[in-house]
């Protein structure tokens, strides 16, 4: 909206992709900086004992409790003011993602808010997976529905992009595909979001990918694997305020952190991210930066499924690792937190590496 007020009064400087993400950047982080600390102090005296801590994580996991949670609730704000104040607000692109950030951090916010009042320590205390499934289903096919109508003419509807150019219609399977890319996502950064930090860090990387597919799909040329997609240019406001608040909450959630991103943080930035990704033609491209997530989300499901499945054969379940998610079977096996995070943050920026490769030269 400022964008538009300022071109309109000759600034053309502010047409300009770059300037826009810069802007909104600066933006998102200044709220964090300005309003984090006052923020944790009115979550710390709203929740009294902070964000229950689980029964399923290890021991060393009990000095956290006291600590805040809900933190996403500023990341959200801050990445929706630096965002509606520096995109066209005519982008069609930018709204879809910043809704997908507002649904998904309004189920995560509703799963939090009954974890934190009911003060359980059960890892079950929030929404029943069977709710969270169906409504991410419902957000999905919006939100795809959505997004098939941003592509240019010249790309068939409903289809998927793979490297190598290779474009093929999915019909009805697209909101297939969605489910696993959003929804996958959503759950992906929810289960990444265990360690002081860690979301944070494994998510930047990833946001540098899509910038730079985003810089592929407004610039022709630039990338020849890369679809030419000017409609998307809305998002470099977008992405700028994300880059900006997820940057500005590491400086509190750090270890040890002051406050914790919550669902309503971790949900919201994960259906983001797969959202954006769809909107660019990059699905394959994010999955490959995201790889340290999905490694993560994948470690917990096959717990779970090894779990059940022993558990039928021969009536005592057995683990597949000392404990899931990932990062919690390191520190099973004494591995420090921040040790922990930091070799997570390299191997995320190795995949994001090698996702930036695909993009280029695939």
């Amino acid at each position: 909206m400022l964008t538009d007020y300022l071109l309109s009064h000759g600034y053309g400087l502010f047409f300009g992709g770059w300037t826009q993400f810069g802007a909104a950047f600066g933006t998102a982080f200044l709220i964090m900086m300005l309003f984090g600390r006052p923020f944790i102090r009115a979550m710390h005296a709203w929740q009294k004992k902070g964000q229950p801590i689980s029964e399923n994580v290890p021991e060393s996991h009990r000095k956290k409790a006291g600590t805040p949670t809900m933190g996403g609730i500023l990341v959200i704000i801050a990445i929706l003011i630096g965002a509606i104040a520096f995109m066209p607000v005519d982008s069609l692109t930018g709204w879809i993602a910043l809704t997908s950030l507002v649904m998904f951090g309004a189920l995560g916010f509703v799963d939090d808010y009954k974890k934190v009042t009911s003060g359980s320590k059960k890892a079950s205390n929030g929404l029943s997976p069977l709710t969270r499934l169906i409504v991410e289903g419902i957000f999905v096919v919006i939100l795809a529905y959505l997004i098939n109508k941003t592509m240019p003419s010249y790309v068939p509807e409903y289809s998927l992009a793979l490297p190598f150019g290779i474009i093929f219609s999915l019909g009805l399977f697209y909101y297939v595909f969605a489910y696993f890319v959003i929804c996958g996502g959503a759950n992906a950064t929810n289960i990444t979001d265990g360690l002081d930090g860690m979301l944070a860090k494994l998510y930047m990387p990833v946001l540098i990918v899509l910038v730079v597919a985003l810089y592929g799909a407004t610039r022709i040329g630039f990338m020849d694997t890369v679809l030419f997609m000017p409609a998307t240019s809305g998002l470099y406001a977008v992405l700028g305020a994300a880059f900006g608040a997820v940057l500005g909450f590491l400086w509190f959630n750090a270890r040890p952190a002051s406050i914790f991103m919550g669902d309503v943080g971790s949900l919201a930035l994960g259906g983001f991210m797969g959202t954006v990704a769809m909107l660019l033609k990059s699905e394959v491209i994010m999955g490959i930066a995201a790889a340290m997530m999905v490694l993560i989300l994948l470690s917990s499901f096959i717990q779970t499924m090894f779990f059940k499945i022993t558990r039928r054969i021969s009536g005592t379940g057995r683990r597949v690792f000392l404990r899931a998610p990932l990062h919690h079977h390191f520190e099973e096996l004494g591995w420090d937190e921040t040790k922990i995070v930091d070799r997570f943050f390299v191997m995320s920026i190795l995949f994001s590496g090698l996702a930036l490769m695909l993009l280029k030269f695939a």
